[in-house]
């Protein structure tokens, strides 16, 4: 998720060191054939997961039968998510390794169109009939500070809490529990390291390794529930001064639990936390073979376990309970959730980009785009599919992950907010380790927002 003339983020990954493998990954840059459309998309790190790959390999045999004379090349960055967009900008830089098509996060869209790496597709949108059937948070989020759009969204998601039936059944707990506080989430978590030997209690992504999982399916699961940004306001932006906000309780509170989960032994091995592929290991181990009690985690994990997916886990809603996040002392609404999603972008310097866009068209049909949601366990961004029954009825946990987004929230996806995450996941690996207090740690935070921000900051 690294400065550049404008507003790159310096301290997140060592460049140099990737580099190499990124140009290489598209050497011959997208523009060498004007009959070719190169698409760059994240490959799972997990060699038996084959979704997004399976995917896209069924969309270029229709985009090549649809369009005689026209090729597809697939070019899969595989990488943690940290490494993914730092491998992704490298390419953005140069037109001679620049694909046609990128597979952006949306947090990043804003910082990559002002670094220049974004083409907007308003000129393409016009014309494009389907971009009426896509609702409106999520056009929102491809949208840059200047009004443009700069992605197409290939779906959201939202998160909350996993729970393994036979861990709590041997730990006294319900098979139907609904926490209602935070305490009630650690409680449970304290009752199967009691009960329960040789299970991990609790999964709460933290520190830089994870990049913005921690951040996002950790930190601001907490903090957007602590009521801190109540009314409506955002917890860490604020809009009316267009500042971002220091550490305040909220944001402490929200350290003091990652702090606890980790200093009384409630979640996994330090080290293992803080290795960049752990989720990978959640999802194809520690859930399937009932070794983690409870994981706070995303609406996508059961793509991981479909037919065809090398973890098929068909039982796994039978094993597996799903409640919300509460908030932190139950106050209204009494549940919280993060949404993000994934968008198709044209780098500024795609040779191709007509036919980049095509491409685009061709994934996101009716009958494309529901096939993809239900593949990767994603939530409808398009009322077409979202009102179709066999989309809601195609897997378990579609409905209770769609319910969320009643009580979601979203980033501030403003071009700082990369550095922020960053400096959110200094914070939490210091608190993780045991190297600082909360107060140090919400104190670094302060000083690294000042630094990422350019002074732009308030306190609340």
């Amino acid at each position: 998720m690294p400065v550049r003339p404008t507003v790159r983020f310096t301290a997140l990954f060592s460049l140099t060191a990737l580099a190499a493998t990124s140009l290489a990954a598209c050497s011959s840059g997208s523009g060498s054939d004007p009959d070719t459309v190169k698409v760059s998309f994240k490959q799972s790190t997990d060699n038996s997961i084959k979704v997004m790959d399976t995917y896209l390999g069924d969309i270029k045999k229709q985009f090549e039968k649809a369009n005689p004379g026209k090729k597809v090349e697939l070019v899969p960055i595989k990488a943690p998510d940290s490494e993914y967009y730092t491998k992704l900008q490298q390419m953005l830089r140069s037109p001679k390794t620049a694909p046609d098509l990128v597979y952006e996060d949306t947090f990043l869209v804003n910082s990559d169109i002002t670094s220049g790496y974004l083409k907007p597709l308003d000129d393409y949108l016009a014309d494009w009939k389907d971009w009426d059937q896509f609702i409106d948070t999520a056009k929102a989020a491809a949208k840059g500070e200047d009004g443009k759009t700069y992605g197409v969204p290939d779906g959201t998601d939202t998160r909350g809490l996993w729970f393994s039936k036979d861990v709590f059944a041997k730990a006294g707990l319900p098979a139907d529990w609904q926490p209602k506080t935070w305490d009630e989430v650690l409680d449970a978590a304290r009752t199967i390291r009691e009960k329960v030997p040789g299970v991990t209690p609790l999964n709460v992504y933290t520190g830089k390794p994870a990049g913005e999982a921690a951040t996002m399916q950790g930190f601001e699961m907490l903090l957007y529930g602590t009521g801190t940004g109540s009314g409506g306001s955002d917890p860490l932006y604020d809009k009316g001064s267009k500042k971002w906000i220091t550490a305040g309780q909220g944001f402490e509170d929200s350290l003091s639990f990652v702090e606890t989960v980790y200093k009384e032994k409630l979640g996994p091995e330090v080290s293992d936390a803080l290795d960049p592929n752990f989720g990978t290991k959640v999802r194809g181990e520690l859930l399937p073979q009932g070794k983690l009690g409870i994981a706070l985690d995303g609406s996508w994990l059961p793509q991981d376990w479909l037919e065809g997916s090398g973890h098929e886990w068909p039982e796994w809603s039978k094993e597996l309970g799903l409640a919300a996040m509460p908030t932190q002392n139950g106050q209204a609404p009494g549940r919280v959730s993060m949404s993000g999603g994934w968008t198709w972008a044209i780098p500024a310097k795609a040779g191709n980009p007509d036919l980049a866009f095509e491409f685009v068209k061709t994934m996101q049909t009716k009958a494309n785009a529901q096939k993809w949601y239900v593949a990767n366990s994603g939530i409808s961004v398009r009322e077409d599919v979202a009102d179709d029954p066999a989309y809601v009825d195609a897997q378990p946990g579609i409905k209770f992950f769609t319910d969320l987004v009643a009580d979601t929230h979203y980033r501030p996806a403003y071009p700082a907010y990369p550095k922020v995450s960053v400096a959110i996941q200094e914070a939490l690996e210091g608190v993780t380790t045991g190297d600082k207090s909360v107060e140090e740690a919400a104190r670094g935070y302060d000083e690294a927002l000042k630094e990422a921000t350019d002074n732009q900051v308030v306190s609340k």
